[in-house]
């Protein structure tokens, strides 16, 4: 399994199976190179029979771990229509030649990327915050008041747009509501209205509220 490096389109292996699982640990696939990188891209599955027959298969990976792929079926992941990466199933288990994946095993594949690019996007999201908190502490310990260390930090920082997003809304809540108690009680009442709003735009938008269905 392939997950998003960076933002610039690039993969690296979160997860892999198989004799050569630690090599791929290490690897990382550039933006829009090989199959994972045109399924990262376009958001469509694809089943490759023979890789040597596909032009945008990246044999690099192979000659870094030595390994010699035939046969792959690779799946978006996906989270809310936002790539989160590609799950990819490579040969069969036995010996080659290899059969071909089938339309059905396609269709199981797009089925456990859904389950999969959740605990994905929240094993991101997860991390990311970790690493927030550790370059807060660090910016106190360096008394870095102004916090200018932890925005650079951030605008250097490899991540999806999205968590960067998040990152930036974090450590923007965190100045204001460290200027005071005054702040800090804004900060909780604007939360607390935006976690309203999106209740009831929530609400609005399937036509049922926790009181019953509206209109009627």
């Amino acid at each position: 399994m392939l997950v998003r490096d960076g933002n610039e389109g690039g993969l690296r292996f979160l997860v892999a199976i198989g004799e050569v699982a630690d090599k791929l640990l290490t690897m990382r696939i550039p933006p829009g190179k090989g199959i994972a990188g045109f399924v990262f891209s376009s958001g469509q599955p694809m089943a490759v029979a023979d890789v040597a027959q596909e032009e945008t298969f990246y044999a690099e990976v192979d000659r870094a771990v030595g390994f010699s792929t035939q046969t792959i079926l690779a799946t978006p992941l996906r989270v809310e229509g936002e790539m989160v990466g590609v799950l990819e199933f490579v040969n069969r288990e036995g010996s080659p030649p290899y059969k071909p994946f089938t339309p059905d095993e396609m269709d199981q594949a797009a089925h456990f990327a859904d389950a999969i690019a959740t605990l994905v996007d929240a094993h991101e999201s997860a991390g990311l915050i970790e690493t927030l908190f550790e370059q807060s502490t660090k910016a106190t310990d360096a008394g870095d008041e102004s916090g200018a260390g932890l925005r650079q930090w951030l605008r250097d920082m490899q991540a999806a747009p999205e968590h960067r997003d998040l990152l930036q809304m974090a450590v923007a809540l965190r100045d204001v509501a460290s200027r005071g108690d005054a702040e800090r009680e804004l900060c909780r009442d604007v939360l607390d209205a935006l976690a309203r709003f999106t209740e009831k735009r929530a609400a609005a938008s399937t036509g049922y509220s926790s009181t019953g269905y509206f209109g009627f």
